[in-house]
């Protein structure tokens, strides 16, 4: 039985209407999003979730950012265009958290919420599959109407302290979970990263990822039930 928790991926992907690889010549910046409007992103709402998160462009000083609200709730914004991490491999933002849920855990199903967290999906293929993957996936398409991403890599501020820095997902190793930020002590300050998407895939799983991949940010709390404000002030993608 696919989860709660992985259908929200699957569902990404329809919505988007599944991946499509650029034919554009590789440039060194795939994305430069400084998010002064939301018209390259697509919202996502769950079907059987009623409650949604709130993803808004905010103005300030001159200065413009992304702002997502939870409370009880869950919903998904996607980048509409998929890249390919070969050509663009290092992915650069800077978020902020208000504050964190008491009753996350990374570890545990009911605690698999995040004030904030971008997604990585990578595309599955079906001419590199094994056999019991082909099966796997091949039920799925027919279930969904779209093939699922063959796995992910969530960067996640956690909402406590872990021993690990990677977590495989409670409700599937396919998601892999980065914490880069871990607990309170960084809360309402503005924290920058880069990281390199290629080492971070290679580190989780063991193996090198699928060309073809999408971003989506997401702010959830549908399982613990509790409010959190972040927000995201630019996300650039580019190549070496």
């Amino acid at each position: 039985m696919i989860s709660r928790k992985l259908s929200v991926i699957v569902c990404l992907v329809i919505i988007s209407g599944g991946f499509t690889g650029t034919t554009e010549a590789a440039r060194h910046f795939f994305l430069n999003e400084q998010f002064v409007s939301l018209e390259n992103w697509q919202p996502f709402y769950f079907p059987k979730i009623k409650k949604h998160s709130r993803y808004v462009i905010v103005r300030e000083k001159g200065k413009a950012w992304l702002q997502t609200e939870s409370s009880a709730s869950a919903s998904a914004i996607i980048y509409q265009q998929s890249f390919n991490v070969y050509q663009f491999q290092n992915l650069k933002w800077r978020w902020r958290v208000d504050n964190v849920y008491k009753k996350g855990d990374a570890e545990r199903k009911s605690g698999d919420d995040y004030p904030i967290r971008i997604y990585v999906m990578f595309q599955y293929d079906p001419q590199k599959a094994g056999f019991i993957d082909k099966i796997k996936y091949n039920a799925a398409r027919l279930l969904y109407g779209a093939y699922p991403p063959y796995s992910s890599l969530n960067y996640i501020w956690a909402n406590k302290k872990h021993l690990q820095k990677v977590i495989g997902n409670p409700y599937t190793d396919q998601a892999q979970m980065i914490l880069l930020e871990m607990g309170s002590k960084n809360l309402q300050k503005w924290q920058e990263y880069e990281v390199d998407l290629l080492s971070d895939y290679r580190q989780a799983f063991g193996e090198d990822p699928p060309a073809i991949a999408r971003l989506a940010i997401m702010n959830d709390s549908d399982d613990t039930g509790e409010a959190a404000k972040s927000q995201v002030d630019f996300i650039q993608l580019y190549g070496k």
